[in-house]
């Protein structure tokens, strides 16, 4: 049945497919991450949309180098060096409306990113992991740091939403009249090629076969000779740099806003339960799904397009109902 909607609407809907497609491609690469740490930690990591919304503000950060000040409505400079005063950082790129200082400020905040899930994972995690604390802990502290970040995001940048850049975005036009944004080809592009390069890392290094047997038998593994914390740390790390890029292609996308990362937390969910539950390559299919169906289905005269987060609560029910094991995933 998804097959036989998504070949209609790519016949009947081509430009909310396209928008589906960037959108879904966001959330494939936030899904990735998500289902990475439930397959090796085993639990709902329900600040993995608050850490995407982190991260886009980091890259912000990184390239304004402002927060908001004493007085509402006024910033205040707080790094003396930013990276758009790099030369030539903030001259468009082809018909991108930014220049390179986002693909710099993007790499810091990845870095940055996966530094504070390492640190999280060392000072909550861990603990609960020491004290043998059930998968519902975990998800009661992960919702806690959700709610913590975002109040540091309000602290920090006030609740006025922000853009990147502020230049008009440029069409482009392809075969089949399709029109798309210059910026939302590279999200699309960014988006594969990052999720492209994690698929080698899991299934072609070392570290990737590690964090397969981390996540079949965590046990074995350690009697293996498997650095079981060093794995942890690792996927915390691969988990904050997928997290780092999709939220700032996400932020590149639509903008700034510390209810971001709330608003994305069930598609993401709805995704990596969709391609089955700890399945690297079913979260990306599922979050190209879902992104699709949402943008597809408001474009109906009955719905608002404020409904579009509720379709990923349909998608996630339906999916727990008709097939819990996802589509990708092994039988329970």
């Amino acid at each position: 049945m998804i097959l036989l909607f998504l070949i209609w609407a790519v016949i009947d809907r081509r430009d909310a497919v396209v928008i589906g497609v960037v959108e879904g491609s966001i959330l494939a690469l936030g899904a990735v991450g998500l289902t990475l740490v439930y397959g090796v930690l085993k639990f709902a990591h329900f600040a993995h949309g608050d850490s995407m919304m982190l991260s886009a503000y980091c890259a912000f950060l990184l390239l304004s180098g402002v927060v908001s000040g004493s007085r509402p409505g006024v910033d205040a400079e707080v790094l003396p060096i930013t990276v758009s005063d790099l030369p030539g950082a903030t001259t468009e790129v082809w018909k991108f409306s930014f220049g390179y200082g986002l693909l710099v400020a993007m790499a810091l905040s990845a870095l940055v990113t996966s530094g504070i899930l390492v640190v999280l994972d060392r000072l909550v995690y861990r603990r609960l992991r020491q004290r043998k604390s059930g998968i519902v802990i975990f998800s009661i502290a992960s919702l806690g740091l959700a709610i913590a970040i975002r109040s540091l995001v309000l602290m920090v940048w006030g609740p006025t939403p922000r853009k990147y850049t502020t230049t008009v975005r440029e069409n482009i036009d392809l075969p089949f009249d399709i029109t798309i944004l210059a910026d939302q080809l590279f999200i699309l592009a960014a988006a594969i090629t990052v999720t492209v390069l994690a698929y080698i890392l899991l299934f072609r290094t070392k570290l990737g076969k590690a964090m397969r047997a981390m996540a079949d038998n965590p046990e074995l593994a350690l009697i293996s000779g498997i650095r079981t914390e060093l794995v942890i740390a690792l996927t915390w790390a691969l988990a904050g740099g997928l997290v780092a890029v999709a939220g700032v292609l996400l932020a590149l996308q639509a903008q700034l806003d510390p209810q971001l990362g709330f608003v994305l937390l069930l598609p993401l969910f709805a995704a990596a339960i969709l391609g089955g539950v700890g399945n690297p390559q079913g979260a990306f299919f599922g979050g190209m799904i879902v992104g699709i169906v949402q943008a597809v289905v408001v474009t109906f005269d009955f719905l608002s397009p404020g409904y579009k987060f509720s379709v990923a609560f349909v998608i996630l029910i339906l999916i727990l109902l008709i097939r819990p094991r996802g589509l990708f995933g092994a039988r329970l």
